[in-house]
């Protein structure tokens, strides 16, 4: 039976990073916890020998249960009836499983019945769960919502709700409506308070994953009279409590076992999380950044599994007497479909141990005052954090679909076909560049920190690490692609036009994120030879990108943008 965790020696690599021993170290507050629960560990080793086992309890799951489930829940569905949902009997099985194996509520405290786990884990855990079933990872990824109330909630609310995660009930976050998708400052579904200080909502959800949940948090207007992001708050709503329908599941593209619901609210009684007003501006922004990360986990998970059935069907597959993967035009396809899986994949547990490493300060800061020099450490790695998110998660998620392209190109007509698991694969892959916000708006968020310097600052920390002497002429590429990234984002910056700096800013975030993964890479084939030949495709990869790139924007014009518009 196949273990999609130990299958991959990749995944050890990146959990065994050498700054896991600072972040486990933190964690663990000295391994205290060690005298009050049985399972937790009494030092570093310990810690990442539990890590390694859970996430091979997780791999098998996800090898000889979730995967092989993964056909029968795209063709089954969810059901409704009478407002409820009912999961296709697949989706209902890997859910028990994953109770019963405890993997629920994975990175939540032990006081509250979790395991305690840091985040890069966690996110291994999607990577895995996501190359098993794309759409199960959405509901089982969910309990990431917990974070969030873990974070914001007073400690009733965490008491209450949060051990029911653990134990293995769903979560969902409701935030979009019929007329705010990405516009969310646009939420109109009313939050009113009753005389005895209670809350209730009114209103409608529309895209809500997993909307027939156990536990929800919903973004709703508290304010009465405001349109914008200052009147919104964020709820808890328990399904126990009532007043809240399904009105339709969504037929969608893909990830088909993930119900995507219409939701209506009558007078369904919540709680209020934190402060009112603070919905949107504080308390989603975190929620987001934290499911942007979990779709950068799966995006990974479905390039891992398109190239591995790409690479499959390549072996097996004979034309003119021979295995298609010895005809030079696919090896080359499965050889960028390698490297784009890699880079992303490096880029994705670096972004981890960045929201590692502030999340955990920020959550010792509850318990004592943080030293000054812990307050600035907290300060970098969030800021680090918030500017490699939206580049995993943008340009993981376009590696994520084009691998799904090739996947279906390389299997040729059989590829068009429902016989094959890339036939799913690629409608399973579509999504990933959507939701969560859009390509388009990664790049949004990822600009300010192309003209902040941020990118820039740690382009020159990775070009100061030391490497092997063989990998010195790869360095030097690299640090050549870097100087093309700074000119064009000082002459971006210099113009000063904000329509102009708009349009150049997908190439400059696209030149950050080749640099920044090539860098990871060359870090990689440092600690481990066997990643030298993806480091060295990627980079031929890489470089002509920012050199077309660079070149356009050299050559631009400010005035040509009339030429592009409407």
């Amino acid at each position: 039976m196949a273990n999609f965790y130990t299958d991959n020696p990749d995944l050890k690599h990146h959990l065994n990073h050498p700054m896991m021993r600072k972040i486990v170290e933190l964690k663990e507050r000295n391994f205290t916890d060690a005298e009050k629960f049985d399972y937790a560990p009494f030092n570093f080793e310990d810690a990442m020998d539990n890590y390694d086992r859970v996430l091979e309890i997780v791999g098998d799951l996800c090898g000889g249960i979730i995967a092989d489930n993964a056909e029968g829940v795209d063709h089954e569905g969810p059901t409704l009836k009478d407002g409820r949902v009912t999961y296709a009997s697949g989706t209902q099985q890997n859910l028990e499983a994953c109770r019963k194996a405890g993997l629920m509520g994975m990175a939540m405290p032990r006081r509250l019945g979790g395991l305690n786990f840091p985040i890069t884990p966690y996110i291994m855990a999607a990577d895995i769960v996501s190359r098993a079933d794309t759409g199960f990872e959405n509901l089982w990824g969910l309990q990431d919502c917990a974070e969030t109330l873990y974070e914001f909630g007073d400690e009733d609310q965490k008491q209450r709700y949060i051990p029911r995660v653990c134990a293995g009930e769903t979560m969902s976050m409701d935030l979009t409506e019929p007329d705010a998708g990405s516009d969310l400052q646009s939420v109109m579904l009313k939050a009113t308070k009753k005389d005895d200080g209670t809350w209730v909502l009114n209103g409608v959800k529309r895209f809500i994953t997993n909307g027939d949940s156990d536990i929800h948090l919903v973004l709703a207007r508290s304010e009465e009279g405001t349109r914008d992001g200052r009147g919104l708050s964020m709820f808890i709503y328990d399904k126990r409590n009532g007043g809240v329908n399904v009105r339709r599941i969504e037929n969608k593209m893909g990830i088909k076992g993930s119900p995507t619901c219409e939701l209506t609210y009558k007078n369904a009684p919540c709680e209020l999380v934190g402060d009112t007003r603070m919905g949107l501006i504080k308390y989603v922004m975190a929620l987001m950044n934290g499911a942007r990360l979990g779709i950068a986990a799966q995006a990974v998970g479905v390039s891992e599994i398109a190239y591995r059935e790409a690479l499959a069907y390549a072996k097996d597959r004979k034309q003119f007497g021979k295995a298609i993967i010895e005809f030079p035009a696919v090896a080359e396809m499965l050889s960028i479909m390698k490297a784009k899986l890699d880079a992303s994949r490096s880029l994705l547990y670096e972004t981890a141990r960045f929201v590692d490493v502030y999340k955990v300060y920020e959550d010792i800061a509850k318990e004592r005052p943080l030293t000054g020099e812990e307050r600035q450490e907290m300060k970098l790695y969030k800021k680090l954090a918030d500017a490699l998110t939206p580049i995993a998660k943008g340009m993981g998620s376009e590696y994520c679909n084009q691998n799904a392209y090739d996947c279906i190109q390389i299997h040729g007509g059989s590829g068009f076909m429902k016989d094959y698991a890339c036939e799913r694969i690629y409608r399973d892959a579509r999504i990933t560049s959507i939701y969560e916000g859009t390509t388009q708006l990664q790049v949004v968020a990822a600009i300010r920190h192309v003209l902040s310097g941020t990118y820039k600052n740690l382009i020159e920390t990775y070009a100061a690490e030391e490497i092997k002497a063989e990998l010195l002429p790869a360095k030097e590429r690299i640090a050549q692609m870097a100087e093309l990234f700074f000119a064009a984002a000082g002459k971006v910056s210099e113009i000063k036009i904000q329509a102009y700096t708009d349009f150049m800013a997908r190439r400059l975030v696209e030149m950050a994120g080749n640099t920044i993964m090539s860098y990871l890479l060359l870090s990689d084939a440092n600690r481990n030879d066997s990643f030298n030949r993806t480091l060295h495709v990627y980079l031929n990869l890489a470089e002509s990108e920012v050199e077309k790139h660079s070149e356009f924007i050299a050559k631009f014009k400010p005035e040509e943008l009339e030429y592009y518009k409407a």
